[in-house]
């Protein structure tokens, strides 16, 4: 990569740390630490000979949604402002009423008319900011919609997920061994039951981080959806495979999340299968959602594979 394409990379990055640090009232430490962590994490996965890769759909994200807080902000800024203006005006007109009141001179026409005058004002506010929020949640929700990814995790999304096995199958048969991987976090119900969704969310962001960190350039990874993760392993043969599962597992378990200060135990179960000739994305999937059901039947935080469609 050139100087030049580093350079705007990392001031792009100052930019929005930035941008992160006055959208909030109390940045903490952790916060702007965890940022540049993901900074880091998204400079070191480039994958600089593929522009369709994971960190480049990622980072055009990023911008896009940077872009909508940005207006966002603004016009919230404004708004603030103009709110500002109309107590300010409702301060005066209630300091004259006292004045008046003194001096036994109380004009209410004229004071009836000024706080319908405030009254309207702020009604006028309170609609555009109505309608500046109506607007970001259709940019956002046109967003995701068209992203191949998850705005949660950073990972693929679902939708990319069908686009690329729609590929894959659509070869009939392929030079190479392909092995595809259903990851569920065991119990993830009980999780957000006890500790809140917002707990839940940061296990899922956990999750997707090492899987990130552990797989090859080559692989992907998908959010499925929920709590559930697509893994798909190109060039492989079921020996890695299991490998790669089994270390998978052993990452997981082994790395404890501090939440509120507690300490949250996370295991998953896996069902891998391999690519047949002739497999449609739903025999595929369907497959190892049999692999993992299976997993899930033997006691969990384990991974059971089916090979082959007579298993």
């Amino acid at each position: 990569m050139k100087n030049d394409d580093l350079k705007s990379l990392v001031a792009e990055m100052y930019e929005n740390l930035l941008m992160r640090i006055d959208a909030q009232e109390n940045t903490t430490k952790e916060q702007v630490l965890n940022y540049l962590q993901e900074a880091a994490n998204i400079i070191s996965n480039i994958d600089e000979t593929d522009l369709n890769s994971t960190s480049n759909a990622k980072g055009i994200l990023t911008n896009a949604y940077k872009q909508i807080a940005k207006d966002g902000l603004s016009s919230y800024k404004e708004t603030n402002e103009r709110f500002k203006e109309l107590s300010h005006m409702h301060e005066e007109t209630i300091q004259k009423t006292k004045v008046a009141s003194q001096d036994a001179q109380i004009d209410l026409p004229s004071i009836t008319e000024k706080f319908n005058e405030i009254q309207t004002h702020m009604t006028d506010e309170v609609t555009r900011a109505n309608l500046i929020i109506s607007s970001l949640t259709q940019q956002v929700a046109e967003l995701e919609k068209t992203s191949n990814i998850d705005s949660l995790t950073q990972v693929f999304n679902r939708r990319a997920l069908t686009a690329y096995l729609k590929d894959i199958c659509s070869k009939k048969d392929i030079p190479y061994e392909l092995h595809l991987l259903v990851l569920d976090l065991d119990d993830f119900k009980s999780i957000n039951d006890k500790h809140g969704h917002i707990a839940g969310d940061k296990i899922l962001i956990f999750i997707s981080n090492i899987l990130r960190k552990t797989l090859r350039d080559g692989d992907k990874v998908f959010r499925y959806g929920g709590e559930e993760f697509i893994i798909i392993l190109n060039r492989i043969d079921a020996l890695h495979c299991k490998k790669i599962a089994d270390r998978i597992l052993k990452l997981v378990s082994s790395n404890k999340l501090i939440y509120n200060g507690e300490s949250l135990n996370v295991t998953l179960s896996i069902g891998a299968t391999k690519y047949l000739p002739n497999d449609s994305p739903d025999a595929l999937i369907s497959r190892a959602d049999k692999a993992l059901y299976k997993a899930k039947k033997n006691g969990k935080n384990q991974m059971h594979m089916e090979l082959n469609n007579g298993i």
